[in-house]
């Protein structure tokens, strides 16, 4: 008959060959993720340098530039107006379209008239993430709200209650709604 310890032995070796096999693919799982993640940004930073490049705001383009709308249309707008990346969201004046905000805030935008359209009234942050498909953790919702408040402070939304958000009113907002 096997002694106690001796079982008790082989139950910890062979615990340790599955946590040993467990970080051996731990570590190729950790090596494809950076390989996977270096990727991810490089196609990032170079999205961002082609943005930087063929972004109207250098100042050597004389006359007005075409910034193509939500539908394809486009819209003109002075150099200077387009929407940088990285979230850049110039204040709201007459003549001036959503298309000049990047696309999560057109988004968040576009969100709301719907909203506004259907008479649903305001949404927070946690509906908004949810209405985007996102899961609505801290992390997404405090991003979602940091770009309601930026839209808020630039005149784009209004905030009557806190952490409710709907369109502004005025130009392409709830009256002007473009």
């Amino acid at each position: 008959m096997p002694s106690v310890v001796g079982l008790l032995k082989q139950h910890e070796i062979a615990a340790r060959r599955r946590v040993d096999g467990l970080r051996e693919e731990a570590d190729r799982i950790q090596a494809e993720l950076a390989a996977a993640e270096q990727e991810w940004q490089e196609w990032a930073i170079a999205r961002r340098r082609v943005g930087t490049v063929l972004a109207p705001d250098d100042g050597n383009i004389p006359g007005q530039e075409a910034v193509p709308g939500p539908q394809g249309e486009d819209t003109h707008s002075a150099p200077g107006q387009a929407a940088k990346p990285k979230s850049q969201v110039p204040v709201r004046r007459e003549g001036l379209a959503r298309s000049v905000l990047s696309v999560d805030y057109q988004r968040i935008l576009t969100a709301l008239a719907d909203r506004h359209r259907l008479h649903q009234g305001p949404l927070t942050c946690q509906e908004l993430a949810v209405t985007f498909g996102l899961d609505a953790v801290p992390a997404n919702v405090e991003a979602l709200r940091s770009k309601a408040k930026r839209l808020v402070a630039r005149g784009w939304l209004a905030e009557r209650q806190p952490g409710r958000f709907t369109l502004a009113q005025g130009p392409s907002g709830q009256d002007g709604a473009s």
